[in-house]
């Protein structure tokens, strides 16, 4: 039975995606509301914490923004590994970008948690003229390999939000059920709890 009461707590988000999809703009837009027309390439990685309220849930987002080098792809698995949710970002206005996030994709599938939310970001959208990667295309995409995705644009803050609100909407059901302090788990509804997965 769920508990009536407000729960809290942390989740480790990790975005991925090719050097100048904007993941970092994407962050900055989301935790401080703004926007530089050029941002620094990131070196390694960088963190961030935001928190978002949905549903009498209180999610703390632990945010790691990887570095889109190739130089620093060997380090990804290290902020990924025991991640609850991943944003892969792509650029519409860049074919490559889009190939390169099938790739991270893939990647996650092989490594990371089955139980990961992760969402795919067609960035840039405000870019309309430039779009070389149809909305079509990469929601059919995201649909074939459970994902959910959205246009987002860091520049004009379109959908920025909406995709964490989204993400932290669907963690609790991808995750397994933390014993909230108060409830108390039999022994085989715990069992239950942990083996059961997520639709």
């Amino acid at each position: 039975m769920a508990s009536s009461g407000h729960t809290n707590f942390n989740a480790k988000l990790v975005l991925l995606g090719d050097m100048g999809a904007g993941k970092s703009s994407l962050v900055v837009r989301f935790v401080k509301g703004q926007f530089y027309e050029f941002q620094e390439s990131t070196i390694g990685a960088a963190f961030f914490s935001s928190t978002v309220s949905v549903n009498n849930t209180t999610v703390k987002f632990e945010i790691w923004d990887t570095a889109g080098q190739e130089r620093y792809h060997s380090l990804a698995p290290m902020y990924y590994r025991g991640a609850a949710a991943a944003i892969i970002v792509f650029d519409v206005t860049n074919t490559d970008s889009f190939e390169r996030s099938k790739k991270w994709v893939q990647e996650l599938q092989k490594q990371g948690n089955p139980n990961m939310v992760v969402a795919l970001a067609g960035n840039k959208a405000d870019l309309e003229d430039k779009r070389k990667v149809t909305a079509e295309e990469a929601r059919l995409y995201a649909e074939e390999n459970a994902l959910f995705f959205m246009e987002t644009s860091a520049k004009t803050a379109l959908n920025v939000n909406d995709i964490f609100y989204e993400i932290a909407k669907r963690l609790p059901r991808a995750q397994p059920v933390q014993n909230p302090a108060g409830v108390t788990l039999t022994d085989g509804q715990a069992r239950g709890t942990r083996a059961s997965c997520c639709t």
